[in-house]
């Protein structure tokens, strides 16, 4: 049931009491029909439907730290993880590699990236790479 989130399982609860059978209401949420029914069973058993703890390594970081290294890095696209590992060390006292930073921003879909070093286009270069890619595309609708 790991694919469900807890507003999920409340929706697919709300559909059973409703009176839709287990199998439409997993065409409805497009889940496996079992996950509907060991979602009705766990409720039964233990009168919730919230996840159950598990094993492994705590966090080290809390949600509103990794809210914060995201909107860190939406402000500064080109902060480095290092950067931010830092940052995080000195505003939170708290330790973090700049691993854990690629983490956090990979999970909500971003990347540390390094700045480009490298010459910057002029005016005159950019006029005439816009005049070759006008005249190649040209050449390829003909």
């Amino acid at each position: 049931m790991s694919c469900l989130s807890e507003v999920d399982r409340h929706r697919a609860l709300g559909l059973l009491q409703a009176g839709l059978p287990i199998s439409e209401v997993s065409i409805r949420m497009n889940v496996n029909r079992k996950t509907i029914f060991r979602l009705k069973q766990r409720l039964h058993e233990t009168d919730t439907v919230s996840g159950r703890s598990r094993s492994g390594r705590p966090r080290c970081t809390t949600q509103r730290q990794d809210r914060n290294l995201v909107r860190n890095h939406m402000n500064n696209r080109l902060l480095s993880a290092s950067a931010s590992s830092r940052q995080t060390r000195e505003r939170n006292n708290q330790r973090i590699s700049a691993n854990t930073v690629r983490r956090r921003l990979s999970t909500s879909g971003l990347r540390a990236r390094r700045p480009y070093i490298g010459p910057f286009l002029t005016q005159r270069l950019r006029h005439q790479l816009t005049l070759w890619t006008q005249e190649h595309a040209a050449r390829d609708r003909i």
